[in-house]
């Protein structure tokens, strides 16, 4: 099995996630990561899926993807033509002793420090999946007290949209 980024241009209707998810789970594929927001056309969302699944499987959800009636159009998005990343807040123990080293490691992630405790810092980190695992690697010595992830976004590179080719057919 070989891991798949699948991008939805989707109508923004109720209950048209769970019809998503469902086909993945009635299939048995365990959905990694899923992220979904408004696009730059109103009334439309993106939906991104990340997806552990064979080629030929994958092609027989993305044809029954496309035949449910909300879903504008589909994409697999190859990493090497596309802009993925991961978007994380870490909340880190940082009292007076560590809390130097912890922003050190902030800093050589680029990452950012956006709220401050005295015994913690709540770090936001943005890169691919690569940096953001790297990242929590370094910064687990100090002792990670609470984590959450956005799922993976992702575009294609280049000047041309998914959202202006579904809406020219």
């Amino acid at each position: 099995m070989s891991s798949h980024v699948l991008s939805l241009l989707v109508e923004d209707r109720p209950g048209l996630l769970t019809r998503v998810a469902g086909l993945f789970a009635r299939r048995g594929f365990n959905i990694h990561s899923l992220a979904v927001g408004v696009t730059e056309i109103p009334g439309l969302s993106r939906i991104t899926v990340v997806v552990d699944v064979d080629e030929l499987p994958l092609e027989q959800v993305t044809k029954q993807l496309n035949k449910l009636i909300n879903v504008v159009k589909i994409v697999e998005l190859d990493p090497a033509a596309s802009v993925q990343r991961e978007h994380m807040l870490v909340k880190v123990r940082a009292d007076n002793a560590s809390r130097s080293n912890v922003i050190e490691v902030v800093n050589l992630f680029r990452a950012s420090v956006v709220d401050y405790a005295p015994d913690a810092l709540v770090v936001e980190i943005t890169g691919d999946q690569g940096k953001v695992d790297a990242f929590l690697k370094a910064i687990e010595p100090f002792g990670i007290k609470e984590l959450a992830q956005s799922g993976l976004l992702a575009l294609g590179r280049g000047g041309k949209s998914i959202s202006e080719r579904a809406l020219r057919g």
